[in-house]
C-alpha cells in the first residue's frame, strides 16, 4: 500500500521590498536577506576554520539570542506560505513576532531575545 503524507506548508514572512524572509521551522526562525552590506563580512566569517561552512542568514530560537546561521546545507526545506509584511505591521506565530518597518525588521521570541535586520546592519539581542 503506498502511503501519500502530506506536508502542511510552512509560514513565513516577507517585508514588502522583498529584500528579508524569514520561515518559522518550529523550533527556530530562520531569516534571510537578498542584498545588505554586511554579507561578504558574514560570508567570510562562517567559511573560517573550524566551520568552513555558507552564511545563510540568521537564526532564532524560541528561547535563545538571535544567531548567525552558518549551515553546510539548506536550512528550510519544503512548501512556504510567505505573508508580505507591511511596514508599521506585526506579524505573529508560534513562538515568535516581527515587526516591519522602513528602517528594518526586528523579530524577537517570547523571551525578549531577537534579531534586527537592514540593509545596512543587523544587531543579535
Amino acid at each position: 500500500m503506498l502511503a501519500l503524507l502530506l506536508l502542511a506548508a510552512l509560514a513565513g514572512l516577507r517585508t514588502p521590498s522583498h529584500n528579508i524572509t524569514c520561515v518559522d521551522t518550529g523550533p527556530s526562525l530562520i531569516c534571510n536577506v537578498r542584498q545588505a552590506s554586511y554579507t561578504a563580512a558574514l560570508q567570510q566569517r562562517c567559511m573560517s576554520p573550524p566551520t568552513s561552512l555558507d552564511w545563510h542568514g540568521f537564526e532564532l530560537s524560541a528561547r535563545g539570542r538571535g544567531q548567525i546561521a552558518c549551515s553546510g546545507g539548506v536550512l528550510v526545506m519544503g512548501n512556504v506560505r510567505y505573508t508580505t509584511l507591511a511596514y508599521g505591521r506585526t506579524w505573529r506565530h508560534g513562538a515568535f513576532t516581527c515587526v516591519s518597518r522602513v528602517p528594518g525588521l526586528t523579530c524577537t521570541n517570547r523571551a525578549r531575545h531577537g534579531v534586527f535586520i537592514s540593509r545596512a546592519a543587523y544587531r543579535l539581542f
